[in-house]
């Protein structure tokens, strides 16, 4: 029972969940994480696309079930190995299909769509779009930007512009590694893309993406300084003037509230502004990052060195810290 449960937990890659964390985004940066019903919300989020990313990998490994069988590393999957048949995989792409959707659709219409752009971006991309060079991580880029907008559905809290455009950078980073590490260890008859890519091609992107996710990240933390509020663009509450002015009540007495919020938003301001000082532990990740990636060639699993490499972990770690002390705490 043990070792069935655990080859399952392989064949819908169950690791690669921590993909789906990027969901909590909207809320962590609102400085609304331990508010229990917009967690609980983001929960349900992580978990309906915990089941569609696992619903796209298994549709993939049946999609590539012939080239995974000649392939020097994914002819071990459960499906190609032959430890699960093709009809199994088959039953467990249409269970997770309909859970996951009817889950979607029973939180709200939009998380539904979303949820099913998401499927429908993963499809084609094992069908059509993994076979053209850099659209292939444009694609897996895109995905990361779907999921941070689920967080944003079902929570009501926006993130922030250039914060999105720095999901969205070092997707592309991440995706362009992943890429060279490939062509390097495996040459370009793994992946029908690789004949397209060259090494000095996938450095120069890879390289483009890192210097664009530090500059984001770095302007991200600068609006912070410049604007310190957090609004709401989804369902949320209206302002307390937007209250007053539906009461009828005198603009004076709006007017007056406007004048004590901006009084304690600059209270604020000094916390927000070191939120700067995040910004090297992001340029040493992205480093160190690469460093694994040119001098050890450890780049195309990026979820195994998220996981396991201490350094990279104790960064992401401080800079995690930091950041919750700066929004929750000052």
């Amino acid at each position: 029972m043990k070792s069935t449960i655990l080859l399952y937990l392989r064949a819908i890659r169950a690791n690669q969940w921590i993909k789906n964390f990027i969901i909590f985004a909207a809320i962590l940066f609102a400085g609304k994480l331990f508010e229990p019903d917009l967690l609980w919300k983001t929960i349900y989020a992580f978990f309906v696309f915990c089941l569609l990313s696992s619903t796209s990998y298994v549709l993939n490994d049946i999609i590539d079930y012939h080239y995974d069988r000649k392939h020097p590393t994914k002819k071990h999957r459960p499906l190609a190995s032959g430890a699960i048949t093709m009809p199994q995989a088959t039953f467990l792409v249409f269970v997770m299909t309909i859970v996951s959707l009817l889950l979607a659709l029973f939180f709200s219409l939009s998380f539904f769509f979303i949820s099913v752009i998401f499927l429908l971006l993963h499809f084609y991309y094992s069908l059509y779009l993994k076979r053209y060079p850099v659209i292939d991580i444009f694609t897996i880029s895109f995905s990361f930007v779907l999921r941070t907008l689920a967080g944003v559905v079902v929570t009501g809290y926006h993130v922030p512009i250039w914060l999105l455009m720095t999901i969205f950078f070092i997707s592309l980073f991440m995706a362009s590694v992943k890429r060279h590490a490939e062509l390097v260890t495996q040459g370009s008859d793994t992946r029908e893309s690789l004949f397209k890519y060259k090494d000095h091609m996938l450095y120069f992107l890879s390289t483009t993406f890192a210097t664009l996710t530090i500059v984001s990240y770095a302007l991200y933390t600068y609006t912070l300084y410049i604007d310190p509020s957090q609004q709401q663009i989804y369902g949320g509450r209206p302002t307390i003037c937007e209250q007053i002015y539906n009461k009828q009540k005198d603009i004076n007495e709006c007017e007056k509230t406007n004048i004590f919020q901006s009084i304690s938003s600059v209270s604020n301001l000094e916390a927000r502004k070191l939120m700067m000082l995040t910004v090297p532990f992001v340029v040493y990740g992205i480093s160190r990052y690469a460093q694994l990636l040119y001098e050890k060639e450890e780049g195309e699993r990026p979820e195994k060195i998220i996981t396991t490499d201490k350094p990279l972990l104790i960064t992401m770690f401080l800079a995690g810290l930091m950041i919750i002390l700066l929004i929750y705490v000052f």
